[in-house]
């Protein structure tokens, strides 16, 4: 999935981006349209010299908003079109011919999952740990209509040299990772995202809605020119398995 311009940021929302408790984010976060009103829980500190962007001691990286000087609202702009896009083509199934449906009714807990697109008609629930076992050119994609929920206190675990980069999960209703769990890959979200707290992420989130975030931790997996355009043929037809790998 060619996540284009919006993958330069680890965290990109249309809605706002709100923060409670000591989060800590390395990566640049910003929100288009809305205006850096929309960025709450962050005492941000404007760059003086040209007001492009600002800094805030809980982001290792930068802050952009559509209210900042030139270029940043146009930059943003074409971020905000470059993260529709690929959250439809994440969607599309002529991109991406479905390797398997709706695979244990949305119950992937308990589960090792190779490298595949893994389409969902129902919620994905994420309630005992999970594994994802590939290569570092695996590419994987979990996407749904409904809403992914990860609980409390579970974790994703990347084996094999799989990489969170080369994930996403792609949800057309909220995703909500729960207390103190962990999730790996590229979040895109048809609306919004809300990291709970004491958890974490490996990845990025771009939501056309709104972000929350409560003492959570963000990293961005890997820097903005390694970004990888996915292509459909380079996605092996693998099998999940039952339990972990050993």
């Amino acid at each position: 999935v060619d996540l284009g311009t919006a993958g330069n940021f680890v965290i990109l929302s249309k809605s706002g981006i709100t923060s409670t408790g000591p989060t800590s984010i390395t990566g640049d976060i910003a929100v288009s349209p809305i205006t850096s009103t929309a960025i709450t829980g962050f005492v941000l500190v404007r760059e003086s010299s040209t007001s492009k962007f600002s800094t805030s001691t809980q982001v290792i990286g930068i802050v952009k908003a559509a209210n900042y000087n030139a270029p940043t609202p146009a930059e943003l702009t074409t971020a905000v079109s470059d993260m529709e896009t690929a959250y439809t083509d994440s969607q599309s199934e002529t991109n991406y011919p479905t390797t398997s449906t709706n695979f244990k009714g949305g119950k992937i807990g308990n589960q090792t999952l190779t490298a595949g697109v893994y389409t969902f008609t129902v919620k994905i629930d994420i309630s005992t740990h999970l594994t994802f076992f590939g290569s570092a050119t695996d590419i994987f994609i979990i996407r749904t209509s409904k809403n992914i929920v990860q609980a409390t206190e579970i974790n994703v675990t990347l084996t094999g040299g799989a990489l969170a980069k080369n994930i996403f999960w792609s949800a057309a209703l909220e995703v909500d990772v729960e207390a103190r769990a962990h999730l790996e890959g590229i979040i895109l979200s048809k609306t919004g995202v809300n990291l709970k707290t004491g958890s974490s992420l490996n990845g990025r989130m771009l939501a056309q809605t709104a972000v929350t975030l409560d003492a959570a931790t963000i990293t961005q997996p890997y820097l903005p020119s390694s970004i990888p355009s996915l292509e459909p043929s380079s996605i092996p037809s693998g099998e999940p398995t039952d339990g972990p790998i050993d």
